[in-house]
């Protein structure tokens, strides 16, 4: 800026502005120059100048002047000038004084004068450049722009209060412009939509809520922008999430349209309940099968239903008219007018019954009227409703049944004398007992049966009259709840007894028993019972008699074989003609087996041949059996085998098993002369209960089954009742002993099994053998895969031989002594016991099992007290059935049965020895 300045008005003013050039400002003269400056200095607004950087101010207009608070601005910093400046101001000056570029500061507040009104005020600054091109000051000009600012901010106030009453409205309001996009929602809106502003406005009412959009409500909107009329629309909003009824209020306002929206849901959801639940009341009130009215508080009637007019035939004008009246029977009419008067008297319910005329056919019937009472806020009474229910039926029922009653109570009158009758003329005993047992009435046949007078029962126990013997069965049978028939025998007044049969019941704290003499039909079930008795003894002394003929035919046909091939031997040793004694020792050695067969098919008819069960595989035993039945059976006979997989193991002696499958296939074989078929079959069968085991003729249980079954001439009923009975055949005279099935039958039953025969003549017959299941652990072992002996055992073992009958011990111990063991004997138990207490060895103890006083598993436990592992081998030929359970063969005890063949007591005791 540059040094001289010259006052003009009081003004300094740089030199550059007062003293212009000789060719004057754009031409203008020296004096035209100042003149333009004094005009501009009375310019309205506020007009400076300022240099340097503080921003002094070197010139001022007259407005700028009148207002500083310093009488004379010039020199003055603008800071100073105007206490506190807007810094945007100092700011924009600081940069133009920089930049040579104008600027533009708005509505900066301004006070020049203590204590004066702040002003607001626009700043439009431009630099301004000396002859030399350097930036000397800034022409600052101010417009006072306070009006337009307070009144722009009394509109923001008026808008922002606007504003904050709509934000408080419960309801949702948004604002649409001429094309109806959202301007504006309030935050009820926003709360009820769940987006975000920004993601609402801009947009179209449609692009915003397309749920919303419709035809019609597009008509509604442009009509409230076109028309400038408020519209009122009812819409169903489905938004996210929501399912709502909105009733929207469209209003017009400058610029576009403003929407207020209610949610009316719940008013419109109980809209449509109240009115279903009217539905479900006419409904109700039609479908009921009554008259239903309603009157006034007066009792005049004002409604009824349809029921009302369809019986009685009147019309909706008989109901204002009062002339429906006329269908009540006259002579009820006085009495249904004093039942009104009292109820509407005292407000309380209105019940009277009445006969009204039936249209149809004139006939009047029963009604039952009964009315409520519908009272307002205060208590009054303001309308009555109630229903018309038929009764006719009941009515007419009520009578009958009171007819009825009066007939009922006449029959149970002639009952209870029927009753008394019984009582008294009945010969069977009645008594009554009470609670305690003791007797309360009893009917006069007690006297005459029994002698007693009823006064000498009354309050007696019941229990003094019984037999001791069976007095407890009778009073618990007294003290049930249900009926039960019992026996038992009561004493006469003599003292003596009488079997009576009494039925017994109870009822409400008493028991009434009826009793029947049986004294005469027990002594007659007693006579017959004897009489059957002695029937079935005669029977058995017949059977046993057929039994020992059988027997004895048998046994002297094989006794004559014997004794007649002895007789020759000893002739011919007598002769010396030895060399023919083979032959009859042959003889008598075949005679003795065929006795030992016999005797064995006996023993197990009798169910006590000795036994020796094993865990045994069915299907294993019929293959090793194969092919010996199939060489017993012809060659026109085919042999078929049908095994079941995973057959269970049952428990019995093989041998006698496969003695009894061989006798089977004999007589299958026997009854099929032409040829035929023979199937053998295993099954296991399941029999958890009675009712599937009843099926099979068992007991419940688990059983391994074998069935032998052929194609032969089958047999009658009679025949299958008598086939297991002892010697008896359907087989030619020298073809059968009749032993074969009876033997089957014996071990089966032995063994704790069952066998039934299935047959019809000519249609085959199917035996089948029913044999406990096995649970042990024991596997059994194939006769292929035992091993074969390797010899005697040394010579020297050692053996105690107990047996009573002489010869047989002494054939026993010569037979011993044979193969070079050494042998002591005993004659009973006692003394097979006190050699083997004598601290002898021995390896092997052979007893009999039927020995005097001590027997012989007796014996053999003894001995095992002192000797745990000798070994015992029994010689039996009748086993008691005592013995016959399972368990009396122990651990390293085995048993043969007598007849005893040589070999085989040889091979069993090189057997026993071996595995010790």
């Amino acid at each position: 800026m540059g040094s001289h300045h010259k006052r003009e008005k009081g003004v300094a003013l740089p030199a550059s502005l007062v003293q212009p050039p000789a060719a004057g400002v754009q031409g203008l003269p020296g004096s035209g120059a100042a003149a333009l400056l004094a005009a501009i200095g009375e310019a309205p607004g506020l007009l400076c100048l300022v240099c340097g950087p503080r921003h002094s101010v070197v010139w001022t207009n007259a407005v700028f002047g009148r207002l500083a608070a310093h009488g004379s601005p010039s020199g003055v910093p603008l800071a100073t000038l105007i206490p506190g400046l807007d810094p945007r101001l100092v700011e924009a000056l600081d940069g133009a004084l920089a930049s040579g570029e104008p600027f533009l500061v708005a509505e900066c507040p301004l006070a020049l004068q203590p204590g004066a009104e702040e002003r607001v005020v626009d700043f439009a600054g431009r630099p301004f450049r000396g002859a030399g091109g350097h930036i000397e000051g800034i022409v600052l000009q101010g417009t006072d722009v306070t009006d337009r600012v307070r009144a722009a901010e009394a509109l923001k106030a008026h808008r922002d209060r606007a504003d904050s009453i709509l934000d408080q409205l419960g309801d949702g309001f948004v604002v649409l412009d001429e094309e109806f996009r959202v301007v504006k929602l309030n935050p009820a809106a926003l709360e009820y939509d769940g987006r975000e502003e920004h993601e609402i406005i801009g947009k179209t009412h449609w692009e915003a809520w397309p749920t919303l959009a419709s035809p019609s409500l597009e008509d509604a909107y442009r009509c409230c922008r076109d028309e400038q009329v408020q519209v009122t629309v009812l819409r169903r909003y489905r938004g996210p999430g929501k399912d709502r009824w909105l009733e929207l209020r469209i209003c017009p306002v400058p610029g576009g349209v403003v929407s207020f929206y209610k949610d009316v849901t719940e008013r419109i959801l109980a809209e449509e309940a109240l009115r279903a639940g009217q539905e479900r009341f006419r409904a109700l009130v039609e479908a009921v099968p009554h008259q239903v009215w309603e009157a006034a508080a007066t009792g005049e009637a004002e409604w009824f239903n349809r029921r009302f007019y369809e019986y009685t035939g009147a019309s909706v004008d008989d109901l204002d008219n009062g002339s429906w009246l006329g269908v009540m029977h006259p002579e009820d009419k006085a009495a249904t007018a004093s039942a009104w008067s009292c109820a509407i008297a005292h407000g309380t319910v209105l019940e009277s019954e009445f006969r009204l005329r039936r249209a149809a056919d004139g006939a009047y019937r029963w009604f039952m009227s009964r009315g409520v009472p519908v009272h307002d806020g205060e208590g009054r009474v303001v309308r009555w409703i109630g229903t018309n229910t038929d009764i006719h039926d009941q009515k007419t029922a009520a009578r009958a049944l009171e007819a009825t009653n009066a007939m009922l109570e006449e029959r149970v009158a002639e009952s209870t004398r029927e009753r008394d009758r019984i009582w008294r003329l009945s010969t069977d005993l009645m008594i009554v007992i009470d609670a305690q047992g003791r007797v309360a009435a009893a009917n006069p046949a007690w006297k005459a049966l029994l002698a007693w007078e009823e006064g000498e029962l009354i309050g007696r126990p019941f229990r003094q009259l019984l037999d001791p013997d069976g007095a407890e069965a009778v009073c618990a049978t007294c003290e049930g709840a249900i009926p039960l028939r019992c026996e038992n025998r009561v004493r006469h007044r003599d003292g003596t007894f009488r079997w009576i049969s009494w039925t017994v019941v109870s009822d409400e704290g008493y028991v009434h028993a009826i009793g029947r003499d049986v004294t005469a039909e027990r002594e007659a079930e007693k006579a017959l019972a004897q009489a059957e008795e002695a029937l079935r003894q005669s029977q058995k002394m017949d059977a046993v008699g057929q039994l020992t003929g059988g027997i004895a035919h048998d046994f002297n046909n094989l006794l004559t074989g014997v004794i007649g091939s002895l007789d020759l031997i000893r002739t011919r040793i007598a002769q010396n003609r030895s060399g023919e004694i083979g032959r009859y020792v042959d003889a008598a050695m075949a005679s003795a087996k065929r006795a030992a067969t016999l005797t064995h098919r006996l023993l197990a008819f009798s169910r006590r041949q000795p036994l020796d069960p094993k865990p045994v595989d069915a299907n294993l035993l019929i293959v090793f059996m194969a092919e010996l039945l199939k060489r017993t059976a012809r060659e026109d006979i085919d042999v078929e085998e049908r095994f079941t997989e995973g057959l269970w193991l049952t428990h019995c002696d093989a041998n006698q098993l496969e003695n009894a499958l061989l006798n089977l296939v004999i007589n299958a074989r026997d009854a099929m002369p032409a040829g035929g078929r023979i199937v053998i079959g295993t099954a296991n069968l399941s029999a958890p209960d009675a009712a599937a085991a009843a099926g099979h003729g068992v007991t419940p249980g688990d059983y391994v089954v074998l069935s032998v079954a052929d194609e032969g001439v089958g047999m009658s009923q009679d025949v299958m009742e008598k086939a297991f009975e002892p010697f008896f055949t359907t087989k030619p005279i020298g073809q059968g002993t009749g032993l074969g099935l009876s033997m089957v039958y014996g071990f089966v039953k032995q063994s704790g099994g069952h066998v039934r025969i299935q047959s019809q003549p000519g249609r085959g017959t199917t035996v089948t053998i029913y044999l406990p299941r096995y649970l042990g652990a024991d596997m059994p072992v194939p006769a292929a895969a035992r091993p074969a002996p390797e010899g005697r055992a040394t010579a020297g073992a050692r053996l105690l031989v107990v047996e009573d009958e002489p010869v047989v011990r002494a054939l026993a111990v010569e037979m011993l002594q044979e193969m070079g063991y050494v042998v002591l004997s005993a004659s009973d138990g006692a003394e097979g016991l006190r050699i083997l207490q004598s601290g002898e060895t021995f390896d092997l103890l052979l007893t009999d099992v039927g020995l005097p006083g001590l027997n012989g598993r007796q014996l053999a436990d003894a001995a095992r007290l002192v000797r745990p592992d000798l070994k015992v081998l029994f010689m039996t030929g009748y086993v008691e059935n005592a013995l016959l359970k399972e368990g009396f063969l122990g651990p390293g005890m085995e048993v043969i049965a007598k007849p005893i063949a040589f070999d085989a007591l040889m091979e069993k005791i090189e057997a026993m020895i071996r595995r010790a």
